[in-house]
């Protein structure tokens, strides 16, 4: 095996994702949920793996990511452990489980590590978080930050439109981002913040700048798996590319087995014992 195909295959973590912004090269992210697209995720090579709290959304059907639990949440990364053998995996602490206590926020973060044996967790928010932070990371956990959009403190936005263009809220962002990277977060996501903002952040920043409607001058991407493979159509904001559209294609079989269970075409004698 070559060198480069042994790197290729070796797993990922928190130190090699800052190798790879050093060395120029982005940083693939996407979400999942369950085992069974978990692994083909992981065996397609994607960098980073988030067992997001929009499962609430996609999973659950809930309008908001507010009401997941942290046993629901423990639950799908679980499962998506199961699967993964390269990728780096990330669960998000629940909304209720770190803001306002920072024992609760530990304890919320030992469960995921303990019980799922993710890789690492994320969590949301900036100076308002830090006993928390400080918190969980003084236990050895890593954490990957989150600024912008935050949606579980969407009831506060009351939109989802694009964040930190004003100037106080940009600067406000800035300096959360600083201050994240000075406690020992290895990483940030950006959500839905000016492009020219996600810049800047990834140019001040040594660690790695994961965007999601942040451009494309940030260190990686991220996107919902349902949301690029077409499985939810609802969904369509500028950022949103969708690279697949399972929807109608899963629609479309769907209706075909239905069509030959009733007229009798399945199963045929072949498919019998």
């Amino acid at each position: 095996m070559s060198v480069a195909k042994a790197d290729e295959n070796r797993k990922v973590t928190t130190h090699r994702l800052i190798e790879m912004k050093r060395r120029g090269e982005k940083i693939s992210m996407l979400t999942a949920y369950d085992y069974s697209m978990a692994a083909i995720i992981d065996q397609a090579g994607m960098d980073v793996i988030l067992v997001g709290d929009s499962a609430s959304n996609v999973m659950a059907g809930n309008v908001t990511t507010l009401p997941i639990t942290l046993d629901q949440m423990i639950y799908h990364g679980k499962s998506v452990m199961k699967a993964v053998k390269r990728a780096l995996v990330v669960v998000d602490l629940p909304f209720g489980t770190y803001q306002g206590n920072s024992k609760e926020a530990l304890a919320s973060a030992i469960r995921v590590m303990k019980e799922t044996h993710a890789d690492c967790i994320k969590i949301e928010g900036g100076v308002e978080i830090k006993e928390s932070i400080e918190r969980i990371l003084c236990a050895g956990i890593p954490i990957m930050g989150h600024l912008g959009l935050t949606p579980q403190s969407i009831n506060k936005f009351g939109t989802y439109t694009v964040r930190a263009r004003e100037e106080a809220e940009a600067e406000k962002l800035v300096s959360d981002a600083h201050l994240l990277e000075e406690l020992g977060c290895f990483a940030i996501v950006l959500e839905k913040i000016p492009a020219k903002l996600a810049a800047r952040v990834a140019e001040e920043l040594t660690i790695p700048i994961i965007g999601i409607g942040a451009g494309g001058g940030v260190d990686g991407q991220v996107l919902v798996m349902h949301d690029m493979l077409g499985i939810n159509k609802e969904f369509s904001p500028r950022f949103l590319r969708r690279y697949a559209n399972l929807n109608d294609v899963i629609t479309t079989a769907v209706q075909g087995y239905i069509t030959d269970v009733k007229s009798r075409d399945f199963p045929n004698e072949k498919e019998q014992y």
